[in-house]
């Protein structure tokens, strides 16, 4: 009996070490999947779409050849700019396709609902596409980082350098959703603070193809500044067709609140030069940024990368690493938790840090478009006007009401 009891007692011990050792090799990182959900045929199809596909798989490439130990598979679909057909994506990928991480995102709608989902699965969203400030606000969650830029920290650099030029009166042109509306209030709040005032101002329906009426109005309000509070295809377009009505004739100034090196290809110099505009990276800052952009045109058509794309793959790099430091793929709330204590370090932002509620903090660029003749050929678009520290472009910790930050 005594026997018996030693074997079944042996028994019991290999059975609880071999369901141990399947759950430690179930949850080992060897491999993860990564879904970028981005917009593939629509407005923000040039900056982000498959550009940003591309850009994740560059940078699992480029972490394998530094000797990341993770293997990744990189997949993609295309959110339509709907947050139902987002979602839908979302569970499917994370409770049936074995997705981890969603990278990309352009559309703050689409993303405010990718977020909650990500926090239900306890899974990993690295937001490089999505604009708003709310997700590192009242959205905060501990599966998520909100990595290129988000709405404030556009806002304040175009505004205050627009201000201290001159420009004490505006009327904004804001696309009706999340992003438009979170950059909306930014932009007030920054103005205010700096004794400019709002004048009139317009929603403006998304993908819109023609911004008479609203550019006749904000014409009418005799604004010094006419603020263009949208992004893609819309700023392209508003911008278009202020030149075909003659406001800077006329004596108005555009601000542009987000501008990619995309827009302003399309735009031509022409139409586009003197916009005074803030962003996250620019192809010809430095030769990290350079390099990268030589490896991305050879892979897509001689084409710049934007700052958007340049965060799928700066996000993306930092999740891996993450996910090889903390030794899990499974639980994306501790995946993010490591995110965090990581400084972050690449070729396309540099060194910086993700803050507690989750917001990537690095130096951000005051940039001017520049005239034709300025430009040495196609892609030399942007002139330096100052960089912005990271301190000074993203909002204090203590004002974005994240539940997941104590505050005094």
């Amino acid at each position: 009996m005594k026997v018996g009891r030693f074997l079944n007692a042996a028994a019991a011990a290999v059975s609880v070490l071999v369901i141990a050792a399947g759950a430690a090799a179930q949850d080992k990182p060897a491999e993860v999947k990564i879904g970028v959900l981005t917009d593939l045929s629509s407005l923000y199809a040039d900056t982000n779409g498959s550009g940003a596909v591309d850009a994740a798989r560059m940078a699992v490439e480029d972490y394998l050849a530094a000797g990341g130990k993770v293997r990744a598979e990189v997949i993609s679909a295309d959110h339509q700019n709907k947050a139902d057909v987002g979602s839908s994506i979302a569970r499917k990928w994370f409770d049936q396709d074995g997705v981890d991480v969603i990278v990309d995102v352009p559309n703050s709608a689409v993303g405010l609902a990718v977020t909650e989902i990500a926090r239900q699965k306890n899974k990993v969203f690295m937001n490089s596409g999505g604009s708003s400030s709310d997700f590192t606000g009242k959205a905060c969650t501990p599966n998520s980082i909100h990595w290129t830029y988000d709405t404030y920290a556009l806002a304040t650099g175009t505004t205050r350098a627009v201000v201290a030029s001159g420009g004490d009166t505006w009327y904004l042109l804001t696309a009706d959703y999340a992003f438009g509306h979170t950059m909306e209030a930014d932009v007030r709040k920054i103005l205010a603070a700096s004794g400019a005032k709002v004048v009139g101002s317009a929603r403006t329906p998304l993908n819109t193809q023609d911004f008479s009426s609203f550019l006749l109005q904000a014409q009418g309000s005799k604004a010094k500044v006419i603020g263009l509070i949208n992004a893609g295809g819309d700023t392209i377009n508003s911008i278009k067709q202020a030149a075909e009505f003659g406001i800077a004739q006329g004596g108005q100034k555009l601000a542009a609140m987000v501008l990619y090196i995309t827009d302003v290809h399309s735009l031509g110099l022409k139409a586009a030069q003197g916009l005074q505009f803030t962003a996250a990276y620019y192809w010809d800052l430095n030769d990290g940024t350079r390099a990268f952009a030589k490896r991305f045109a050879a892979r897509n058509g001689g084409r710049m990368p934007t700052q958007l794309q340049a965060g799928a793959y700066s996000a993306t790099l930092h999740y891996l690493k993450a996910v090889e430091k903390a030794g899990t793929k499974t639980d994306g709330k501790r995946v993010v938790e490591v995110a965090k204590e990581l400084p972050t370090d690449d070729p396309l932002f540099g060194k910086g840090t993700v803050r507690a509620d989750g917001r990537k903090l690095h130096n951000m660029y005051l940039f001017e478009t520049k005239t034709p003749e300025q430009s040495k050929g196609p892609w030399d678009y942007y002139n330096l006007v100052r960089v912005i520290p990271a301190q000074e472009a993203f909002r204090p910790l203590e004002e974005g009401g994240c539940s997941m930050v104590a505050t005094k």
